[in-house]
């Protein structure tokens, strides 16, 4: 009985060959074209983003150079702005001085204005947060006979320009005897304030899952339980966006208060127009006033960004 055997196949010499070349020194096995482009895709990234950063940083620098102007010029006597440029200061510090922002805290009418306009600003801002936020949930989670319809109203009133009811509504406040008042002035900006809050909110409000306001419901909670509970502690963000941009147009604006506000009442922005109307470039109670009536909006957006940026991108992603 014979047994016969087969040979074992000899291995390849392919892989070890290759193998060898990889490893033999000096050399280096090629790179592949996935690779490469990676690579090529990572320096690109870089590059554009070092390039957009210095976009952006020039753009900062030009954004910000006339407060940086404004600042300085209100630092300087009113000779030396006359004669040179705010930015000769970099070479002749002692320029700078603090009489100008005494002499305008001894101005009985830039600082009266400037309570006057703290005393408009912020009950306008308080009631159309308060009012749209109200609003805001009813159009979004109760049902009643024409809500759709009604919503539609407020979103017309968006588009009617101030210019068309300030003759109008002079008559009115005339007749009620608010005209010539800060309580006229309020008026003007609530009423003028809550289409564009009403719709804000209620698209925010809208975007609340149903889940949990039918838990809520479930447990017993009422409308205002839901609203203060529920609802309020989501919407942080949208209302301290809303609170900035209401706060910034009602402090900025000077078209309404040169209207509806008497002297007594007037905020700081007619104030000012007051003093370029009364002394022509006074300039020493112009620079110090313009910049304190900037500087307090710009506070008070440095201290609620994150809020507002969450605010203004909330819904952006869902």
């Amino acid at each position: 009985m014979t047994t016969s055997s087969t040979p074992a196949a000899a291995p390849s010499p392919a892989p070890r060959a290759a193998a060898t070349a990889a490893d033999a020194p000096g050399r280096s096995a090629p790179r592949s074209p996935g690779s490469a482009g990676a690579l090529a895709g990572r320096l690109v990234g870089r590059l554009g983003g070092g390039i957009a950063r210095l976009f952006l940083l020039v753009v900062a620098v030009f954004w910000l150079m006339p407060t940086v102007g404004l600042l300085i010029s209100s630092l300087r006597t009113s000779a030396d702005n006359e004669t040179t440029g705010w930015w000769t200061v970099l070479l002749r510090p002692t320029e700078l001085t603090v009489e100008n922002y005494r002499a305008l805290l001894s101005n009985d009418a830039i600082t009266g204005s400037l309570l006057n306009t703290v005393l408009i600003t912020v009950p306008a801002t308080v009631l159309v947060v308060a009012i749209s936020a109200f609003a805001g949930y009813a159009f979004a989670w109760m049902d009643f006979p024409g809500r759709d319809w009604l919503f539609l109203v407020v979103i017309g009133l968006l588009v009617v320009p101030i210019q068309i009811a300030l003759i109008p509504l002079a008559r009115l406040f005339g007749t009620l005897g608010i005209f010539g008042s800060m309580v006229g002035v309020i008026a003007f900006h609530v009423a003028f304030g809550l289409p564009f809050a009403i719709f804000l909110l209620r698209n925010f409000f809208a975007e609340v899952p149903r889940e949990l306001l039918e838990a809520g419901r479930l447990d017993g909670a009422g409308e205002l339980r839901l609203f203060v509970q529920v609802i309020l502690p989501l919407a942080g963000p949208a209302i301290a966006s809303l609170s900035i941009f209401q706060f910034l147009w009602v402090w900025n604006d000077m078209l309404i208060a040169l209207i509806f506000a008497d002297s007594g009442s007037a905020p700081i922005t007619v104030a000012l127009q007051q003093q370029v109307r009364q002394f022509g470039a006074n300039f020493d109670i112009l620079g110090p006033g313009a910049f304190i009536s900037m500087v307090i909006p710009l506070v008070i957006f440095f201290a609620f960004q994150r809020s507002f940026i969450e605010g203004v991108t909330a819904g952006a992603v869902k």
